[in-house]
C-alpha cells in the first residue's frame, strides 16, 4: 500500500486557493485556519499557506516541453488522469504543456499536463498504462 505523502506550498490568496483546489480540482477540504487549508489531494495531505510562491525561475527541457524545474502532483490511475484533463479542459484552465503522450514507445511512457494554480504554483499529474513504468530507465 502507499503511503500519503504531506505537502505544503504557499499562496498568496487562500479564498482563491480554496475556489481552485477545492472546486475547480474537486479536493474535499480538512482543517482550516486564517492563514491554512488542509485538502485532500487525491489521497495525500496538502497545505496551502499564505506566503510568497516560489514562482518559476526556470525550466528543463524534457522530451521536447519545456518542464517547469519546480512543480507538484500526484500519479494517477490512466482513466482518472484522462478524467481529469477533460474536466480541467472543461473548466478552461490554461496548460503549460497540454495533456499528452510523453515518452511515446519508449520505456517510462506516461500520460502527462502540466499547469498553474492561481498563485502561480506548477503542477503536473502524470499516468503510466503500466504502473511498473513509474522508475523505469
Amino acid at each position: 500500500m502507499v503511503q500519503p505523502f504531506h505537502l505544503a506550498v504557499p499562496v498568496d490568496d487562500l479564498q482563491a486557493a480554496r475556489d481552485f483546489y477545492g472546486g475547480v480540482m474537486g479536493c474535499p477540504e480538512g482543517r482550516s485556519s486564517e492563514r491554512w487549508i488542509d485538502f485532500d489531494f487525491f489521497g495525500h495531505q496538502f497545505v496551502v499557506h499564505l506566503g510568497t510562491p516560489v514562482g518559476q525561475p526556470d525550466c528543463n527541457d524534457v522530451d521536447g516541453k519545456q518542464v517547469p524545474s519546480f512543480h507538484y502532483g500526484v500519479v494517477l490511475d490512466w482513466d482518472d488522469w484522462h478524467a481529469l484533463a477533460v474536466k480541467l479542459a472543461a473548466a478552461e484552465i490554461e496548460f503549460i504543456i497540454e495533456p499528452g503522450i510523453r515518452f511515446e514507445g519508449e520505456v517510462g511512457e506516461q500520460a502527462t499536463m502540466f499547469f498553474l494554480d492561481p498563485a502561480g504554483n506548477a503542477l503536473e499529474f502524470k499516468a503510466f498504462r503500466d504502473i511498473g513504468q513509474l522508475f523505469a530507465r
